[in-house]
């Protein structure tokens, strides 16, 4: 008899496969940049991603996730595959023309008043002209997140991949192109540049993105008797013409904004507040005695060279919350609560087991991650600081996801609420006396909130076996023995004593889980 592969294992492991690709290239992206723009520039580039933020929770991410959580329920019902897959293209449908609207509304107003919004609400002039180059590259984002919905809640992650991978490659190699090209005409790089690596990027995975649905469309349309828009009641191509099934198309949209609209009110309130504090943290930098250049560059450094190591692990955490939220939905409409628990069950594992075997790696090796890659040993600090945010950072991410999934949207927005809150404290009371070391606390202490109020919402709903949490005694006690030991061996200086480094401890980690994992 035929195995069954886990369309959660099988879908998670394609978007880590993709995500570590593309993480590669963004890392090394990142190397190249700071070494064009300088640690001032990459600052520069960090305010805008508070604004970038706040636009997709408007218009992009809640959608996104509203698709994918209807999609799978269609997917999941009873009826006929010809009735399913009509189901799941009026969702699909119905926000598409939601998210397109809301953002070609948001980019009409950033971009026309991005010279207002730069020096008041960023507090740097410069940034004006990457705020118009995000409005441009809205529209093409939300309609990217409305196909990556679709294709989420199907459980088909192949397509989201590929395109992630489209716009990792175009947006390097066009900024390698351009600034070679800029270089040899003898002109200044700004950080300008960077923004339109972002847009070319976008263009990429949205021409990637709709070539794939339109094949998807042109297959599934050959299962059924109709077009593959047409409705059950009427017979019209599109809705909007004549004779479309605008009653069957308007539910799906109510039922779509229901559900987007207090996703969206929760990550808008989370967007503004973290606006908030990528504002404060060089302003409070600057009151603890460095010049306005001085903090930018530190905050350059801790968002745009220190965080990117942390999250690169991440992307197998990041894929599994993808994959985490249209199964929990599914099996929640199923009434399946064995499933869902075993499901928190093995993320938790998952989240944990990489989460300590990251925070051993950076905290060994994060100050010479920071000199070899960055000459600077400021951004080494940070990793080796941050790298403790890894298991909490991790957990927290999939059991979001799985709670999101189980509808219970408002208990994650209060505890982000609340973990948000928490960091905005250090950033206001502890930064103008400790300088930036105040900000890293804060968001270990952060993380560490969230992830404990994630695990107790969690453990009420599907009561967790203590075994999913008593794993945490093993991967501490071989990570322990990893550090302990690649301390004492000899390794060469720069790159290859560095990945032989990591390798062994790696290497010694898994080999102390697997020697001490229960037999069956």
């Amino acid at each position: 008899m035929k195995r069954q592969s886990h369309p959660i294992l099988t879908g998670a492991l394609i978007l880590t496969a993709a995500g570590f690709i593309s993480r590669t290239l963004g890392f090394f992206y990142r190397v190249y940049l700071s070494h064009l723009i300088g640690a001032e520039g990459m600052g520069l580039y960090q305010m805008i991603s508070p604004v970038s933020g706040v636009c997709f929770a408007l218009c992009c991410g809640p959608v996104q996730t509203a698709i994918s959580r209807f999609v799978a329920g269609s997917v999941s019902e009873n009826g006929g595959l010809e009735n399913r897959i009509r189901n799941g293209r009026r969702y699909f449908a119905a926000g598409l023309l939601l998210a397109l609207g809301l953002s070609l509304a948001l980019a009409a107003f950033l971009y026309t008043q991005a010279g207002w919004l730069a020096p008041a609400v960023l507090g740097d002039a410069r940034t004006a002209d990457l705020l118009r180059l995000l409005a441009l590259s809205l529209p093409v984002t939300a309609v990217h997140s409305a196909v990556n919905g679709y294709y989420y809640g199907k459980q088909k992650t192949q397509v989201p991949s590929l395109s992630q991978l489209a716009e990792q490659l175009v947006r390097v190699g066009f900024v390698y192109l351009l600034a070679g090209w800029l270089l040899a005409q003898g002109r200044k790089l700004t950080v300008v540049l960077a923004a339109l690596g972002l847009v070319a990027g976008e263009l990429a995975s949205l021409g990637v993105s709709l070539l794939a649905l339109r094949v998807t469309f042109f297959r599934e349309s050959l299962l059924r008797s109709e077009s593959p828009w047409r409705s059950e009641e009427e017979g019209s191509a599109l809705p909007g013409t004549a004779g479309s099934a605008s009653p069957a198309l308007g539910r799906a949209l109510r039922g779509i904004v229901l559900l987007a609209a207090p996703l969206c009110a929760n990550r808008l309130i989370l967007g503004l507040l973290q606006s908030l504090e990528a504002i404060q943290i060089p302003l409070r930098l600057e009151m603890s005695g460095l010049s306005a250049s001085e903090a930018l560059g530190v905050y350059g450094t801790l968002t745009g060279m220190a965080l990117p190591f942390i999250l690169f692990p991440s992307a197998l955490t990041n894929s599994l919350s993808v994959m985490l939220l249209p199964s929990v939905a599914e099996a929640q409409s199923l009434q399946n609560t064995r499933k869902i628990r075993r499901t928190a069950e093995l993320s938790i594992r998952c989240s944990l087991y990489l989460g300590i075997l990251c925070a051993a790696v950076f905290s060994t090796w994060g100050h010479a991650m920071g000199a070899l890659f960055f000459q600077s040993s400021q951004a080494g600090s940070c990793i080796a600081i941050l790298g403790w945010l890894c298991p909490f950072l991790y957990l927290s991410t999939t059991s979001s996801s799985i709670l999101n999934g189980m509808g219970k949207t408002g208990a994650t927005f209060l505890q982000h609420l609340a973990g948000l809150g928490l960091r905005l404290a250090f950033v206001f009371a502890l930064i103008p006396r400790y300088g930036i070391a105040a900000c890293l606390w804060g968001m270990l202490a952060s993380e560490l909130l969230v992830a404990g109020l994630h695990l107790v919402t969690l453990h009420r709903l599907v009561a967790l076996a203590p075994s999913a949490l008593y794993g945490l005694l093993r991967p501490m006690a071989a990570a322990a023995l990893a550090i302990w030991i690649s301390r004492r061996l000899p390794f060469l200086p720069g790159l290859p004593g560095l990945i032989a480094g990591c390798a062994s401890m790696a290497g010694l980690y898994l080999a102390f889980l697997l020697a001490t994992r229960k037999r069956r």
